[in-house]
């Protein structure tokens, strides 16, 4: 569609155009029931359907094991810093990995709601890096140890799961869920904001190892308790019915692309195109995150002053492409490339900086 910009947005992020299409055509009347799926009950069989489906295309799409079950919450990933500590700390210290502001606020907010501890921290060279396999030292007695797979604000991703034993591993995955391969068995516990790769904004997909549902207290609010939602099968209250829906969609899109791997193949080329890019740039392009430590999903630098940068944005902005302005606290130019920004819009933005250095370098 012509109309349509090239959204390199942090998020909420890019939908893939199909899935956008699909919803409008299904938007008034749902499946021939008169109805918007937005109308729907939740304890109608018609959303039953929706609810459970979605549930089973994340499940395959992840390769799910048998003993690990998909919730779906409300209140977004930042809800979660505080339900992680409250179900699962169990009086034991939790361990947390701070590699940029979302794992930091995830750290603040278990600190108020149980004790915590901040294993590592990259901080001091302004969380351009992740710590390097083997460099985390996890005591063995704790609840279970945090941390943030890929960092949206400065362009940061772990490309392992870290080790951590007998404790067990808890991950927000908000900015990279869906995008690679994952062996779900390592963790203890995902959880992840839809409104990157997995849908819109209004609902947060929470993936449980079940025996850690012993853990959660009686004493927690119903709707904040792992082990009722888990018991209700997400639906102990109203869902955020559309959502759901719309994330059953992207589930039903990636599958149909070939599932995990085929994404994976288009984001790894993908990033490996801007990369490159700035690698041979001479310096005109500055990433920001150390090579070893860079994020497939946000692609941060910088150029050689803020005026370049400010023009940089307009001039993009002017072709089309939105969302390339870095972080208030970085600075510079970043582009967010989701699953479902298309290796187009990439090749795009890819031959505009090229065109922009050689006008201006």
């Amino acid at each position: 569609m012509s109309d349509r910009i090239h959204n390199f947005s942090a998020g909420p992020g890019a939908l893939p155009l199909p899935v956008l299409q699909r919803a409008q055509s299904e938007l008034v009347n749902f499946n021939g029931s008169g109805l918007s799926i937005m109308e729907s009950s939740h304890r109608w069989p018609l959303y039953d359907r929706v609810h459970n489906e979605a549930i089973e295309d994340i499940s395959t799409l992840l390769d799910l094991p048998d003993d690990y079950q998909v919730l779906f919450m409300g209140g977004g990933a930042r809800s979660q810093f505080a339900l992680v500590p409250m179900n699962l700390s169990a009086g034991a210290t939790a361990a947390y990995v701070t590699t940029g502001r979302w794992g930091l606020g995830a750290y603040k907010e278990a600190a108020k709601a149980a004790n915590a501890v901040e294993l590592y921290s990259s901080a001091d060279t302004n969380h351009d890096h992740v710590p390097q396999p083997g460099q985390l030292q996890v005591p063995s007695d704790a609840a279970y140890l945090h941390y943030t797979s890929n960092n949206t604000v400065y362009g940061t991703q772990f490309q392992y799961i870290p080790e951590s034993g007998p404790v067990p591993l808890v991950c927000d995955m908000s900015s990279d869920i869906l995008s690679r391969g994952l062996d779900i068995s390592r963790f203890a516990l995902i959880y992840a904001g839809a409104q990157k790769n997995m849908g819109p904004a209004g609902v947060t997909c929470v993936i449980v190892r079940k025996d850690m549902l012993a853990r959660c207290p009686d004493s927690l609010a119903e709707t904040f308790n792992y082990r009722s939602m888990a018991s209700k099968n997400s639906l102990l209250n109203t869902p955020p019915v559309f959502s759901i829906y719309m994330v059953g969609l992207v589930a039903k899109h990636l599958l149909s692309l070939g599932g995990i791997e085929a994404v994976a193949a288009v984001n790894a080329e993908k990033a490996e195109l801007l990369y490159r890019l700035i690698d041979n740039s001479g310096g005109f392009f500055r990433g920001h995150a150390r090579a070893d430590s860079r994020s497939g999903m946000n692609v941060t630098f910088r150029l050689p002053s803020t005026e370049l940068e400010a023009s940089f944005v307009a001039e993009s902005e002017a072709q089309q492409m939105r969302g390339l302005k870095g972080h208030s606290s970085v600075g510079g130019l970043r582009a967010s490339i989701y699953n479902s920004v298309t290796l187009d819009s990439v090749r795009l933005l890819a031959s505009f900086m090229e065109d922009f250095q050689a006008r201006k370098g």
